[in-house]
């Protein structure tokens, strides 16, 4: 088995699931064997045997069914093998539960798309760590779930699938870039999936389905690669989207690096919330000083007023930090990425035309990487690498940051599609408070407190300095209890 993922580690893990299964109580169950069970509910419930795993997965897959055509979540279906999966009744701390694999992630013999038509018909015949991971602890995915080309944007609207909507307002986004995970979740599919966060793309889609969305810190979890070169700057990391605390706390203890090559110490299992009270500093403009929609000021000057209700120390934070300067350099070295995708698409199809292979917007970000002025990406890079000694200094006065994840509640599909080349220069605003913390390799969740005037969810994004997880999972556990969400659910639900 690979590194952190051992008969041992599994075992421990079992056991701390199972104690955290009996931390609250389990939801009302709902008409067939999933219930509206959280993972870890449902986990408990497959091991003292109400329900078998293949109950479970056939529930999942009758739900998936039944709702894809609605919302468009599922990049491939993978249910012959779910079934063969839960026949097998596989063992862990997460045994039988139905899953979704994010199409970004590579799933060994089903396809891996990448949301992009030139790979439509690419398969996978190896898998991650972090695959073999959440494997071992018993998950079952029924399938690939959504995501934009390469998952370059905040919203699923791939030319490849189509647009995946949201269960809240199917005429809205469902957030990127994973928004097939956070959709399904949030319509009752499956209790948890998984998702990636490279600019937000964990707590976009938290935000715009009304999830819990935690993005680790820099190299918190297993390799979730096949082998390749590190970036200059590692932005990109993997987690869940989930309807409870405790199933992204699950998650994260599951996926952690426990070995000679971690980081930090391991977070284990978080079960609770914490008595310390925290310094939390308000930060509700962006970094550029905008003022986001008013629906978002109240959603977060309401989360703030909770957590000083609570007892925390709550204050208001200007960071001082080059906005502009930050806002370039992402973006040049977001463009830079695409340049290379694109490069070695070019090489491996050399017979077909790029733009019959990837959309509009992956090539207007190539262009703007070819267009910047020489030595314009080693400027960026040097930039991004000098972000998280910045941001880890604002920590000195605070423990937890508040601010909005994102200045406007879901917006429309279409808004920001891929077929506009200038959609990735108008989303800009849109998302500018969550590239932040991929940057500084920091940790950062979003967590469903708000909610506009026509009952679309409007996130409140915690973040803290780098492996403070725990602390973002403790005060997530404190917020659940003190303004509960898990029974509010969309109006695309596939429960009962």
């Amino acid at each position: 088995m690979h590194q952190g993922v051992s008969r041992r580690g599994v075992l421990a893990a079992t056991a701390a699931v199972s104690v955290a299964s009996c931390a609250s109580a389990p939801m009302a169950p709902s008409a067939d064997a999933l219930g509206s069970d959280d993972a870890v509910g449902l986990a408990a419930r497959i091991r003292a045997g109400e329900i078998t795993a293949r109950e479970a997965v056939e529930a999942a897959i009758a739900r998936a069914e039944r709702i894809e055509p609605q919302i468009n979540f599922m990049a491939t279906p993978a249910f012959e093998r779910a079934r063969e999966r839960a026949a097998a009744a596989p063992q862990g701390p997460l045994g039988g539960v139905p899953t979704l694999i994010k199409d970004l992630m590579p799933l060994a013999g089903v396809k891996t798309m990448y949301g992009s038509r030139a790979y439509a018909d690419n398969v996978s015949d190896r898998q991650p760590p972090y695959v073999d991971a959440l494997l071992a602890a018993g998950l079952v995915p029924i399938g690939k779930s959504t995501t934009p080309e390469f998952g370059y944007t905040a919203t699923t609207e791939p030319l490849l699938t189509g647009a995946t909507r949201n269960p809240w307002n199917p005429t809205h986004s469902s957030g990127g870039s994973s928004g097939g995970s956070g959709a399904a979740v949030a319509a009752g599919v499956v209790p948890i999936a998984d998702a990636s966060d490279g600019g937000g793309s964990i707590r976009i889609p938290a935000s715009c389905n009304g999830l819990v969305g935690l993005k680790p810190s820099r190299r918190r979890h297993l390799v979730a690669s096949l082998g390749e070169e590190a970036p200059p700057v590692e932005i990109s990391v993997v987690g869940c989207l989930s309807r409870s605390v405790r199933d992204t706390a699950a998650w994260l203890a599951l996926t952690e690096r426990t070995g000679g090559n971690r980081e930090y110490p391991p977070v284990g299992l978080v079960s609770g919330p914490n008595t310390r009270r925290l310094r939390i500093g308000v930060a509700i403009p962006d970094f550029l000083g905008r003022e986001p929609d008013p629906q978002v000021r109240a959603a977060i000057e309401a989360a703030a007023e909770l957590c000083r209700g609570l007892r925390h120390d709550v204050r208001a934070f200007a960071p001082q930090f080059d906005g502009e300067g930050f806002t370039r350099a992402f973006t040049l070295y977001w463009a830079s990425g695409a340049a290379q995708t694109n490069a070695a698409i070019r090489e491996q199809f050399p017979n077909r035309a790029i733009e019959d292979m990837v959309e509009p917007l992956s090539l207007a970000l190539e262009e703007t990487y070819r267009t910047a002025p020489e030595g314009a990406i080693e400027n960026a890079i040097e930039f991004l690498r000098g972000v998280e000694p910045r941001y880890e200094s604002w920590f000195a006065d605070m423990d937890v940051m508040l601010t909005p994840v994102l200045a406007k509640p879901p917006v429309r599909l279409g808004e920001f599609a891929p077929t506009n080349p200038q959609a990735f220069q108008r989303i800009g605003e849109y998302v500018a408070y969550t590239p932040l913390q991929n940057a500084a390799g920091a940790p950062a969740i979003s967590l469903p407190l708000g909610w506009s005037a026509d009952g679309l969810p409007i996130g409140a994004h915690f973040s803290a300095r780098r492996g403070a997880e725990r602390t973002l999972l403790e005060l997530a556990y404190e917020l659940e209890e003190a303004a509960p969400w898990r029974d509010r659910h969309p109006p695309i639900w596939a429960g009962a």
